[in-house]
This record gives C-alpha cells, sequence and structure tokens, in this order.
C-alpha cells in the first residue's frame, strides 16, 4: 500500500495533527506537568532503553507557556514517512529531491509575523527553551537554524548551532562547524561588517531536513527544502533586514553577530555522549523577534540519542550511498550506526576483487571528514545490527592484512578524542569474507524453522 507524504503544508501543526491522526501509535503525548530542567530530555532517555522511538508531545512544561514537540527525527521509518515511502527506500528518496532543489517564493505574511517585537520590546524571555543535561551550562535552544543571506547574490546558507540566553537581546552560539556561516562571518570581518542573520526556532520537518543537508558554498538550502516539500518554500521577509524565512515558522530571530563579540558558551550534551565546552562563543545580537500566537517549541534531543544523530546523519548517508553506488556497482549498502556517533559507518558489498573493499573505504574516509572508522562487510551482513558486523569482524578480519590507518587529517572540534585542532586519525577494517576464505555458514532448513515457528505459536496461545 502506498503511503501519502507528509508535505501538503509547511506548518508543522499541520504535520503533527495529520501524523498524529494516522500514527497514533508512534506519537506519544503527555498531559501531565513536566519540568522544563531535564524532565524532558529523562523522558526521551527511559523510551530509548526500552527500545522506543515515538514523537513526543508534551503539553504542559513548567514556564514555557507553550506545547513542546521533540524526538520527530528519531525514527527513520518516520522520516520515511514524510516522503511516503517505508524505510529501505529513504536514501534514494532523500536524495532524488535534494537534488531537484526548487527556488523559494516570497508571500506577502504568515503566522510567524503574527507577533513582532522589535527593538526595545524584544525579550528573549519570551523564546521558550529547556534545560536537556545537568551538565549543561543553562536551558539551550537545539533546534537554533541560522540563515544568513551573501549580501551580492542574496543566497542564503543554513546551519544549525546551539544557542543558550546571553542577556535580554542576545544569544550566545557556537559555529564549532566551522562551515560556511563561519566562512560568512571571516568575510564580514574581512569588511569591517557584522554578519546580518536569522533564527529559525521550530518549523515543518522537511525545512529542518534540508537545514542539515550539506551543499557547496554558495548554494541555498531553501531551494533543497523546496525539492524535498515538491513545491517552493514560502519565505516572508524579515523586518529590518530582509531575510528570508519560513512563512509558517514558531519563532524567528532576526539580528546580526558581531565578528569581535564574544561570550561564554558551554558545556553542553553534544552528540558524543560528552558535555563540550569547546565553542567558537560568538554572540548573535537580536533586534527582532516574530512569533506566531499559538507557537509550540520544536525541540532537537541533544546528546548522543537517535533524534540529534539522526537528523544530522540522513542527509550525509544519502549523499555517501548516491555518491558510492556510482563509482563503485557492488555496494549495496551504507549505515552510520548510533553506537559510533558520527564517527563510524558500515557498508557492505558484493565483492568481485580482492582490494575493493578496502578501495570503497578510503572513498569513504575521504568523502566524510567526520568518519574516523569504516567496516566492510558482504552483502549478506544486516548492517542495522551491530551484533551481525560483529560477528564479520570476528569471523572474516586479520588485522595484520585487513586494517589500514591514516593520520594527521582534519575530523570533528566536537571529538573528545581528537586534538584541539580537531585533527585526527581514521581506520578501514575490511571484514569481508575475501577471495580465500573457507568456510560455509551454518543454516537451518526453512521447513524446521516454520515448525519451529507454528510450535511457539500454539504455546503463546495455550498461555493466553
Amino acid at each position: 500500500m502506498a503511503l501519502t507524504p507528509f508535505g501538503e503544508t509547511q506548518d508543522f501543526h499541520d504535520f503533527a495533527l495529520q501524523y498524529r491522526q494516522r500514527f497514533p501509535d508512534d506519537v506519544l503525548t503527555v498531559t501531565e506537568p513536566l519540568s522544563a530542567n531535564q524532565d524532558v530530555t529523562a523522558l526521551i532517555d527511559a523510551l530509548a532503553a526500552e527500545n522506543r522511538h515515538p514523537m513526543l508531545l508534551c503539553e504542559q512544561v513548567d514556564g514555557l507557556g507553550v506545547p513542546l514537540a521533540t524526538n520527530v527525527f528519531a525514527s527513520r521509518e518516520r522520516i520515511a514517512r514524510l516522503f511516503g515511502v517505508d524505510a529501505p527506500r529513504l536514501h534514494e528518496t532523500y536524495q532524488a529531491r535534494a537534488n531537484a532543489p526548487i527556488a523559494p517564493r516570497y508571500v506577502d505574511s504568515g503566522p510567524v509575523c503574527e507577533q513582532v517585537f522589535d527593538g526595545d520590546e524584544v525579550d528573549l524571555a519570551r523564546l521558550p527553551m529547556i534545560r536537556h543535561f545537568d551538565t549543561d551550562r543553562g536551558p539551550y535552544v537545539t533546534n537554533a537554524v541560522i540563515v544568513a543571506e551573501d549580501p551580492v547574490t542574496g543566497v542564503a546558507n543554513m546551519s544549525y548551532h546551539r544557542s543558550m540566553r546571553h542577556a535580554h537581546n542576545a544569544l550566545a552560539t557556537s559555529l564549532h562547524s566551522r562551515g560556511h556561516l563561519w566562512r560568512m562571518l571571516q568575510t564580514a570581518r574581512e569588511r569591517g561588517e557584522e554578519l546580518r542573520v536569522a533564527m529559525v526556532v521550530g518549523a515543518h520537518p522537511l525545512f529542518m531536513l534540508a537545514a542539515a543537508s550539506r551543499l557547496p558554498f554558495g548554494a541555498d538550502e531553501r531551494a533543497v527544502a523546496g525539492g524535498l516539500f515538491g513545491a517552493p518554500l514560502e519565505l516572508v521577509k524579515t523586518p529590518r533586514y530582509g531575510i528570508g524565512v519560513p512563512a509558517a515558522a514558531e519563532f524567528v530571530l532576526e539580528g546580526a553577530i558581531d565578528p569581535a563579540a564574544y561570550a561564554e558558551e558551554g558545556p553542553f550534551g553534544e552528540f558524543t555522549g560528552y558535555s563540550s565546552d569547546r565553542s567558537t562563543n560568538n554572540v548573535l545580537r537580536v533586534d527582532t523577534l516574530m512569533r506566531r500566537r499559538d507557537a509550540w517549541l520544536v525541540d532537537v534531543v541533544g546528546g548522543l540519542y537517535a533524534e540529534h544523530l539522526t537528523l544530522a546523519r540522513l542527509p550525509r548517508e544519502a549523499e555517501m550511498s548516491e555518491k558510492l553506488k556510482a563509482r563503485f556497482p557492488s555496494v549495496r549498502a551504507i549505515h552510520y550506526p548510533n553506537s559510533g556517533s558520527h564517527f563510524h559507518c558500515y557498508v557492505s558489498l558484493d565483492v568481485t576483487r580482492d582490494g575493493e573493499a578496502r578501495q570503497v573505504m578510503l572513498a569513504l574516509l575521504g568523502w566524510d571528514p567526520y568518519l574516523k572508522t569504516v567496516v566492510a562487510v558482504d552483502g549478506d551482513i544486516d548492517l542495522t545490527d551491530d551484533s551481525q558486523v560483529l560477528w564479520a569482524m570476528a569471523t572474516h578480519f586479520q588485522p595484520h592484512q585487513d586494517l589500514f590507518m591514516v593520520d594527521g587529517l582534519p575530523g570533528s572540534p566536537l571529538d573528545p578524542s581528537s586534538s584541539v585542532h580537531g585533527t585526527t586519525s581514521r581506520m578501514g577494517i575490511d571484514a569481508t569474507r575475501g577471495s580465500g576464505f573457507d568456510g560455509v555458514r551454518a543454516r537451518l532448513d526453512e521447513r524446521a524453522l516454520e515448525r519451529a515457528r507454528a510450535l511457539l505459536a500454539r504455546t503463546a496461545g495455550a498461555r493466553s
């Protein structure tokens, strides 16, 4: 049965309502009061311990004054439903849409324009945020998408940056990725100017996925959002600086980053599972706060939880899958396991000649600067099952001949094992069987398995 995608409107409220109606078992609504100090993360932690990853809707979080939605991206099946496909088709579907960008379209107004606070009216107490971990410096906005437009071309860059309240009209934020926004800030510094930006806090999940995409410098993620929707992303211009932001966003902060201004920021619970105080310590001055009257706080669970990892990882997986399969037809699938944070990747392939697995792993390690370890396995291994990959390593891998390492390469500055400059070493592990492998995998006859399943079904029926 074909699934219906969730892109008919660009409003998070519409998405949440429709999803809850169509998949009620995949949404947990909490009506009792919660503390804004770690209760939400604790709920996610307790659910994950039971291998449950529902979208979480919290109607009463103390001090927020708005409902909270989180854990949206914790399930690959749920992300696939956004596109109307099943999970095995997620990579190819995401990449096909991302590769067909649609330019955004400006509209006169939208829900985010319903309330506008300017100048002295700006008070970031109006922006709801929660404390995710006891080790955090304070409450954080984790779903902070900063939009910056090139002053000449108008092309925008979008990227996620953890942010905490610094003053009534300023946020302390980190540009630790040293990505395109950092590059734009350095250009502004050279011109002796501030970098004008807008921060989007909460929007449709397809917009959030687009903001996590990896594009060349000078490409506009808002057009990728259009590709994911299959229609132009509807934008409004911010009041002061005319930056294009989603018309249906929950909150938008308009302001500027001064290259010379600094504020202490962190520690914050990062994707490594450690609380990191590695930060660029930038300050975002807020000149305008826009919000819809019925706004929700759309949160992203930080730390080493499925939502944080999958939201950031999925566009990378899709891109790497496309590149590898185009160059190496033997590649079956790739998977970045949660157990490896962003630093491990598994790749399965049907090896046709010696050395092929090593060539594939070298390509992955070269293309993705975050990867430290790639494990190559045969096509009959389920990459989503760590135990199967570890079994392949245990039975197919010989360290003296199947391992290689490269050092002195740039990696993630948030990796606590990397140098202070973010340099790291990388490793490839060939756990494929290879041409000289001698062994036949033990197996059961399907008729015996059918008899066992029938017996267990009868036993369960008798107990009930």
